[in-house]
């Protein structure tokens, strides 16, 4: 069974599938590649038999790779299904499939050229498991067949929620909260777009509750991108501590204001932390963060206007789980909205919340739809 997931965004789609699988066949290989340089370490840290880089869909490479590894299954995930790889597998009766598979209204794969350079590749496809309907008849216009689509939601559901649920009450980063419990909000992945707008309403809402506090998880935790965070809170007259010193405190939830996250792999759990989140990327060109994290612990959620490709995000919206700001005064407001108004609050949390709950079950269905290629193939071999 081989995944091949481009980014780490995909992985993160991937990965609890991979973990899944491995559990319920452990006699089965499980193989998985990436294109990113990005992903490479989040590659390393998956239990697979098999990890390679596929740096070209060429025919060379592709052939090479299909030659060492044989798969039974090739599964695609989220929606690049690359067109030589699924052309050389097919010929060799590989079952093709395609995971929490989705497709933005607005997406440039729907246009005539891109659906001539890539129809063949998505009509090759044996399975598809779409996030959702919406999806499942977009997807049929780029030449997949209607039957072998079912829709199976989003395996980040259960990511989430299986993340969200080894915070318990003992775990480390439960030293990092205070006592007294003061208003908390939690950044994440922001860029210095997002900061632009970030820090000025933050500064105001430190200033009218001065018990407040936010812990900063730059997308890019690099020394030139913290330093000037770090001469920012200085200059607003907030305490800052870097999250590697907090730790090495006795009591690392004091002293600080601003907690800025120095490294990766951290932010996901830091959520619990949270009265409020914000998720950066909404001021940026890079796209929208994962709204997802902070949704699973029941966190009101809050994020810049360039969100239209981000699924989850305007179902928050939808749903009251998330806001949309415009401007640090309009993010300083909402912020004072949800710190004074505690119900308000639990029930914007409570939608978000209710969101990722209702996807669940997606990695089981996923891993159904791969079980049945696998004996699909077994059937036809022998």
């Amino acid at each position: 069974m081989w995944l091949h997931a481009p980014s780490v965004g995909e992985g993160l789609q991937a990965r609890p599938v991979l973990e899944a699988l491995r559990r319920a066949h452990p006699d089965w290989q499980l193989a998985y590649s990436w294109f990113s340089p990005s992903a490479e370490t989040f590659a390393s840290r998956l239990d697979v038999d098999l990890r390679a880089v596929l740096p070209f869909d060429g025919g060379r490479e592709v052939n090479a790779i299909l030659d060492a590894w044989q798969p039974d299954v090739l599964a695609f995930v989220k929606l690049d299904v690359w067109p030589i790889l699924a052309e050389r597998a097919d010929a060799r009766d590989v079952q093709l499939a395609l995971l929490s598979a989705t497709l933005a209204p607005t997406s440039g794969r729907q246009g005539v050229l891109a659906r001539a350079l890539l129809g063949d590749a998505y009509a090759a496809l044996d399975a598809i498991g779409a996030i959702a309907d919406a999806d499942a008849s977009r997807l049929t216009a780029l030449g997949v067949p209607h039957d072998r689509i079912t829709v199976t939601g989003d395996t980040r559901m259960d990511q989430v929620w299986q993340r969200m649920s080894a915070v318990h009450a003992d775990h480390p980063v439960q030293r990092l909260r205070a006592t007294a419990t003061p208003p908390t909000l939690v950044a994440g992945s922001t860029w210095p777009a997002d900061e632009s707008v970030l820090f000025p309403a933050v500064r105001a809402w430190c200033a009218a509750h001065p018990d407040a506090r936010c812990i900063v998880a730059p997308h890019e935790p690099t020394a030139a991108h913290l330093a000037p965070i770090e001469t920012w809170a200085r200059d607003a007259g907030l305490p800052c501590t870097r999250l590697g010193a907090a730790e090495q405190q006795a009591m690392p939830s004091d002293g600080w204001r601003i907690l800025l996250v120095d490294r990766i792999g951290v932010l996901g759990d830091l959520y619990a932390l949270a009265d409020v989140a914000f998720v950066g990327g909404g001021f940026h060109d890079a796209g929208l963060h994962s709204v997802l994290e902070p949704a699973a612990f029941g966190v009101p959620v809050l994020f810049g206007p360039r969100h239209r490709n981000a699924r989850e995000a305007g179902e928050l919206v939808q749903r009251g789980g998330a806001l949309v700001v415009t401007s640090a005064d309009d993010l300083r407001d909402t912020l004072t909205r949800l710190t004074t108004d505690v119900e308000a609050r639990r029930t914007r949390g409570a939608a978000a919340r209710a969101l990722v709950q209702e996807g669940l079950g997606s990695t089981a269905r996923s891993c159904a739809l791969v079980e049945s290629l696998v004996a699909r193939r077994r059937r036809s071999s022998r």
